[in-house]
């Protein structure tokens, strides 16, 4: 059985906050900063800068998965 967006949401990534900086989702998905700052150039995902600094929400992360 096929979990809810809801239970997904609830269980994928549980340690980590609802908003995540860039070192924390290049460690969520094993990829290197360098490509988060590529993947932000190229807008293949969601985020928003706090001050200069990227910040990117599970809901994002989920979309860039394929998930939500």
């Amino acid at each position: 059985m096929a979990m809810t967006k809801l239970e997904t949401y609830k269980v994928m990534f549980k340690g980590y906050p609802d908003v995540v900086s860039v070192a924390q989702l290049s460690e969520m998905l094993s990829i290197s900063e360098k490509t988060v700052y590529r993947m932000v150039k190229d807008h293949r995902i969601g985020f928003f800068k706090v001050g200069r600094t990227y910040k990117f929400a599970k809901v994002h992360i989920f979309d860039y998965l394929g998930i939500v």
